[in-house]
């Protein structure tokens, strides 16, 4: 049998503020960090609404300067801001600061992103048909390039192990739990920080998902509403953004250091769909496929799972593609396991989403609190019989929680994460 592998830190930045602590207490709450979307003018825009990270000025806000300082800030994209932020606490909480060689070198860094830094592309576009060529500042393409997340962090805490930088749409951070996983079970590396970061509210981001008709449009004027996995009346997710980083270690190794473990990383699994760029089977045969997996590393039963942190974006095809996966794995009506999505009240952080979905996991084993689904006021007829939280956080008994992530290019990606005891 294989040594756990624990969760000892967790840092995160989010729609719902800044800080893990925050987050959760607003996510519980029933609270949502969706609103109208002020990042640019869209006055005129079919989608006016987005998951915006709160700013200095707002209560829980976000203050950039407590990341990095002005001068890196000008030179980095907003999703290296998030993840510095994120990491910064995940590293805090875990009381890893290494400074021998042997321990720096030992500490991998695995930080994904859905899309890297595309505003800074696009103010880069912007300058060069404006202003010329030479106008550029030599610091643009360190700027976006969707590695340099992963690159910044290892630079500034001297992290000399193995890095990596998943992009793989929406399964990007989940992926990058997973990678963690395997360098340390591996013996590449002792101790992982991973995760993810997206910065993407921006023009391009919103026109292109608007063209694909992906985003919600019908709940402008209510921006809390929009975002509604399992409902009759979703009509496409809300762009979000943010970041989430974990400590990730061997129990003995978190145990030498007198580190506290908060959870176990159980199981993983991974597959592709090879099927269609932005759909999934409708009958999530994959996506079951990667749950059975995680669950084969778990050593667990389905009937052992007692909460789904589902992936579910509010879109109509997605949505019901993930509880007939569901129902595959666990039985008609999911077998009974309460399921929600945590993007109703995050909307979708792309990239980000399946690191930020690990946290509320791992939270719902500690506090023994199953998170709501926000906006459930009339299922979907596909969810008939399964039991989604919704309405209200619900205490309950879970010692095993399921996590899903899935993502353009048929990604799939599950995670366990067990209580520890």
């Amino acid at each position: 049998m294989q040594e756990p592998i624990v969760v000892t830190g967790m840092g995160a930045v989010s729609p719902l503020g800044a800080g893990v602590e925050t987050i959760w207490k607003r996510l519980i709450a029933g609270d949502s960090g969706i609103r109208r979307n002020d990042r640019f003018d869209t006055e005129g825009w079919k989608c006016r609404i987005a998951g915006l990270v709160p700013g200095r000025d707002e209560p829980g806000g976000f203050d950039p300067e407590t990341a990095m300082d002005p001068r890196e800030l000008r030179r980095t994209d907003l999703f290296i801001h998030y993840a510095m932020a994120a990491a910064s606490e995940a590293l805090e909480q875990a009381g890893w600061h290494p400074e021998s060689e042997a321990e720096r070198m030992r500490t991998a860094t695995v930080i994904a992103t859905g899309v890297g830094g595309v505003p800074a592309i696009t103010a880069a576009s912007e300058t060069v048909r404006t202003d010329g060529v030479r106008r550029l500042s030599p610091f643009v393409v360190p700027s976006f390039l969707p590695n340099l997340a992963a690159g910044q962090v290892s630079i500034r805490f001297g992290f000399r192990g193995p890095s990596g930088a998943p992009v793989t749409a929406c399964a990007a951070s989940a992926q990058a739990i997973g990678d963690a996983v395997r360098m340390i079970r591996s013996g590449e590396a002792d101790i992982a920080l991973c995760g993810g970061s997206e910065g993407c509210v921006d023009p391009v981001a919103i026109g292109g998902f608007t063209a694909a008709k992906a985003l919600s449009f019908n709940f402008n004027g209510e921006p809390w509403r929009a975002s509604r996995p399992f409902d009759a009346d979703h009509d496409g997710f809300v762009l979000s953004e943010g970041a989430a980083a974990l400590v990730i270690e061997k129990l003995s190794h978190a145990e030498a250091r007198g580190a506290t473990p908060h959870a176990i990383v159980s199981g993983y699994g991974t597959t592709t769909d090879a099927h269609h760029v932005t759909a999934g089977w409708s009958d999530g045969r994959e996506a079951a496929r990667a749950m059975r997996l995680a669950l084969e590393m778990a050593g667990l039963e389905p009937g052992a799972i007692g909460y789904v942190n589902a992936h579910a974006t509010s879109t109509p095809v997605g949505d019901a593609a993930e509880l007939a996966a569901l129902m595959s794995v666990f039985g008609m009506a999911g077998g009974g396991v309460p399921v929600s999505s945590t993007k109703s009240a995050t909307g979708h952080m792309l990239g980000a989403a399946g690191a930020i979905e690990a946290i509320f996991s791992i939270l719902t084993l500690r506090h023994q609190t199953l998170p709501a689904g926000l906006n459930i006021e009339r299922p979907m007829v596909e969810a008939e019989g399964f039991d989604l939280v919704a309405g209200a956080a619900r205490p309950a008994s879970v010692d095993h929680v399921l996590s899903n992530a899935f993502g353009f290019g048929g990604v799939n990606a599950a995670l366990v994460f067990s209580r520890f005891s």
